[in-house]
């Protein structure tokens, strides 16, 4: 009886110190388990519906509903100006500048937007490469309010050998003879002078569309203007030769005050006309006989 009894409690301790490890094991595979969704867990980003082409378009053409798709994009990466799903808003008003603040495709309407820019394909639809809903691509879409668009007469040598794109920044030259009071002014010749500096192209001969691609000489090209600008850049097209200057990508600076005549290009110093006073001669006439006759005489002041 005894030595059941001692089977009994050797077999029941037996049981008990497995169960002590299957449970233990069990709370191991537990926790490895929750830590591994925690850190899954912290490293998801939060996302937004957004829209993108599901095929290439090209300049001009009308972005349809069939044209585009929703996919998920981290709210921490959105490009300025995307358009996103209707009723849909990320957490937090700082990512507010980055939104549109139109629906892509407005609501009880059947004007479309034209695609200003080509997009591939899973390129997101962003402000700047569409126009308002029912307007054409073309000059107009690419103005900013309270500007003007003026055309500049251009050849190889004047638009920077045809690398010009709408979009791009040019300083803008005037070289002719300016108008001279005086023959001193005179002197100097034709000059050449920066009029306008860092102004953006919207257009290249007819096409508003910067998917150039080549060297094209252009015959004309059109700039973005303040009507001062306008009439300033009116008067040195009707009295010399205007030139471009590219300038770079990204560079905002504005250049002044740059004038070089003939002279200065040579190194050569104006000289001043000397005046020589001629001495002064008094006379007085008087009649001798039948002629009138004139006298010198000291002048007296």
């Amino acid at each position: 009886m005894r030595l059941v009894f001692g089977l009994v409690l050797i077999l029941g301790l037996a049981l008990a110190g497995f169960a002590v490890y299957m449970a233990k094991g069990y709370f191991s595979t537990y926790q490895a388990e929750a830590k591994r969704l925690q850190a899954i867990a912290n490293n998801i980003v939060d996302t937004v519906d957004v829209y993108v082409v599901k095929e290439k378009v090209s300049y001009g053409t009308k972005l349809e509903q069939s044209s585009v798709r929703l996919v998920k994009w981290p709210v921490k990466s959105l490009p300025e100006g995307i358009f996103i799903k209707p009723g849909t808003k990320p957490k937090g008003k700082k990512y507010k500048d980055q939104i549109a603040t139109d629906a892509l495709f407005p609501e009880n309407s059947d004007k479309l937007r034209s695609v200003l820019r080509t997009m591939e394909i899973g390129e997101p639809v962003l402000v700047t490469k569409v126009t308002e809903p029912g307007m054409a691509a073309g000059i107009s879409s690419r103005l900013t309010p309270g500007m003007r668009a003026f055309a500049i007469k251009v050849d190889a040598t004047s638009g920077v050998s045809g690398f010009l794109r709408p979009g791009h920044h040019v300083d803008v030259y005037w070289t002719g003879t300016p108008p001279s009071e005086n023959e001193q002014r005179n002197s100097r010749g034709k000059i050449t002078k920066l009029i306008q500096s860092n102004m953006r192209l919207v257009a290249i001969d007819q096409s508003a569309n910067d998917d150039i691609s080549g060297a094209n000489i252009a015959r004309t090209v059109t700039v973005e203007a303040t009507p001062q600008q306008v009439a300033a850049l009116a008067q040195a097209q009707g009295s010399g030769r205007m030139s471009l200057s590219l300038v770079g990508v990204g560079d905002e600076s504005r250049s002044q005050g740059i004038k070089v005549s003939q002279l200065d290009l040579l190194g050569i110093e104006a000289s001043e006309k000397v005046v020589i006073e001629k001495e002064r001669e008094c006379t007085i006439r008087t009649r001798k006989g039948g002629e009138m006759v004139e006298i010198a005489i000291p002048c007296t002041n």
